[in-house]
């Protein structure tokens, strides 16, 4: 009984202690993810804490159902509109750039350690996929908002690439230990395999839990532990059939987040908490397993491969991987940045040591210090950098609260009313909000009074709402609290209908439209020139610059406008 006690107060205390330090190192852009490890490494056997942890299958059995969870946190969150746009380059970085990361990697991680290229390929092969916890977590945490071609490219990316990583290490382990037993053909078909049955059955059983869960009548927490269990059981099949579970566990959160009105905002705050404990045990509990007194002997070397993945292996693989498709020098920059390494490479890691490979724990710490160094690097960036690409949007205010509650997508808001808001001092009656947008209510100073009672929305009210999802980002611009000034500079001073003729708006603002683009909405002209058009995209025409301010299923609904100065002017 005491020695159960013991563990409880242990695990307890640390995370307790990784959360309360997490809350204070965030504000200093320090990633949370970064701290649990740390705590982990201080309460380990060469910390503070002196606790000895070795046991490889509990954190290599840990590590899989916490990934399980991630990934089906973050399928649930993605919009099947997003493969739109991002599917294509996704999954050629998924194989073909983690393949020329790895490559890459591995050749120069052989020759800093001074190692046979067989094990310096394994290396390349453990750390060259980007991880999608630490994807996930860095992007929700920044408070970054990207614009959806670069963000969505980023998470899909890191969803699926996963199972080449290990099909490349679990290769290279056979080559190292069973040489004789790996052919070229058999090599093949097992990465069609994984792809190919974690492709089907997870669609397949993502379909079959969205049914489940539409026909169920559970409240959120249970609604979350279903989704949680049936998703994990989904990763296990899938796994014991030969497939990639990670890409199924996924897919089952696709189609779960995309086929359900159970999820709302309600389940996805049940789920966020499910994957932040999968995350922070995940990473408290290989922070326990390093041993730091290792670390010294091979940091030079370590923290030289950490920089060549980091500054050119990924930047490389990206910018080749990404050419046949249209994505901009500084996209292309920025996603090359962004290759966050996390728990992945880790557990990967452990792959050798469970199969006795030889130097497996040089490789272990090596891949150690390549995820602290991507966090706290790459990790620590994110919003530097998004701004230093060019590829972050102004920030949009999101509502109070915000409930999907019916299989028709409509949803109860609530936005506060700010200083700057563009509604303030404004009647509700005479706003013109989206079609099926209602106003319920206004709060106002602890009283509920209707549009009529309220009159002018003054600061401090709190507008109740119920609209269609799709509306919401419309609607958050409506009440927005940050300086409209930052959206301007962004978007240009004056905003354009996407139905409106482009031939109208050349001539009001003295500019011939081109013949190709004649008699063409404004919608219609953007997206000749740009067909995967996404928010914040921007197109030259003649001597406008238009940008594209809001996109609703692919089509571009209203536009900013800027002008260029005529010469001399």
């Amino acid at each position: 009984m005491d020695f159960v006690n013991h563990l409880l107060l242990i695990g307890a205390a640390l995370m307790f202690a990784g959360i309360l330090l997490g809350a204070f190192s965030s504000r200093l852009g320090v990633p949370f993810l970064l701290v649990f490890l740390v705590v982990g490494m201080l309460a380990g056997e060469d910390g503070l804490g002196g606790i000895r942890f070795d046991d490889y299958g509990t954190a290599f059995f840990v590590g899989n159902l916490a990934l399980a969870v991630i990934l089906l946190d973050g399928g649930l969150r993605t919009k099947l509109s997003t493969f739109r746009v991002a599917l294509r380059p996704s999954l050629v970085l998924a194989t073909l750039g983690v393949v020329l990361t790895a490559l890459a990697t591995g050749l120069f991680s052989a020759w800093v350690l001074a190692m046979d290229w067989p094990t310096g390929l394994l290396l390349g092969a453990i750390v060259g996929s980007t991880d999608a916890a630490a994807v996930f977590a860095m992007l929700k945490s920044s408070g970054t908002r990207l614009n959806e071609r670069v963000s969505n490219t980023l998470e899909i990316e890191s969803g699926v690439n996963d199972p080449m990583a290990i099909v490349l290490t679990t290769i290279l382990i056979q080559q190292l230990m069973t040489p004789d037993d790996v052919r070229g053909v058999a090599l093949l078909g097992r990465v069609v395999l994984q792809f190919g049955l974690g492709t089907v059955l997870g669609l397949a059983l993502g379909r079959a839990l969205a049914w489940a869960m539409q026909r169920a009548a559970l409240g959120e927490g249970l609604g979350a532990l279903l989704l949680c269990s049936g998703g994990v059981a989904a990763f296990a099949l899938v796994n014991a059939l030969g497939g990639s579970g990670f890409v199924a566990v996924y897919l089952v959160g696709l189609m779960v987040g995309n086929r359900t009105s159970r999820s709302s905002e309600n389940l996805l705050r049940a789920m966020d908490g499910m994957a932040w404990l999968a995350q922070s045990g995940m990473f408290l509990l290989l922070g326990l397993l390093v041993t730091p007194a290792a670390i010294p002997a091979i940091l030079p070397a370590a923290l030289a491969i950490a920089l060549f993945l980091m500054l050119l292996a990924r930047p490389a693989a990206v910018w080749l991987s990404l050419l046949p498709f249209r994505f901009a020098a500084r996209e292309v920059g920025f996603i090359g940045w962004m290759g966050l390494r996390g728990a992945v490479p880790i557990v990967l890691a452990m792959f050798p040591m469970l199969a006795g490979v030889p130097g497996s724990g040089t490789l272990f710490n090596v891949a150690f210090v390549v995820v602290l160094a991507s966090l706290l690097l790459q990790g620590t960036s994110v919003s530097w950098s998004a701004h230093r690409f060019g590829v972050g949007l102004p920030p949009r205010d999101e509502p109070l609260v915000r409930s999907t509650f019916s299989d028709d997508h409509l949803a109860i808001l609530e936005f506060p009313v700010g200083e700057r808001s563009p509604a303030l001092g404004v009647l509700l009656r005479t706003l013109l909000l989206p079609e099926g947008a209602r106003v319920l209510a206004v709060l106002r100073g602890g009283a509920v009074l209707d549009q009529d009672a309220a009159g002018a929305l003054r600061t401090g009210d709190v507008v109740m709402l119920v609209a269609p999802d799709a509306e919401v980002d419309h609607l958050s611009d409506m009440f927005a609290r940050v300086d409209a000034s930052v959206r301007r500079r962004y978007y240009g001073d004056f905003v354009l209908e996407g139905a409106a003729s482009f031939d109208e708006v050349c001539a009001a603002y003295g500019c011939v439209a081109p013949p190709d683009l004649a008699g063409l909405t404004l919608d219609e002209a953007m997206r000749r020139r740009a067909p995967r058009i996404v928010d914040g995209d921007a197109v030259q025409i003649a001597r406008l610059l238009l940008v594209a301010r809001e996109i609703v299923e692919g089509r571009v609904v209203k536009a900013g406008l800027k002008l260029e100065r005529a010469p001399g002017k």
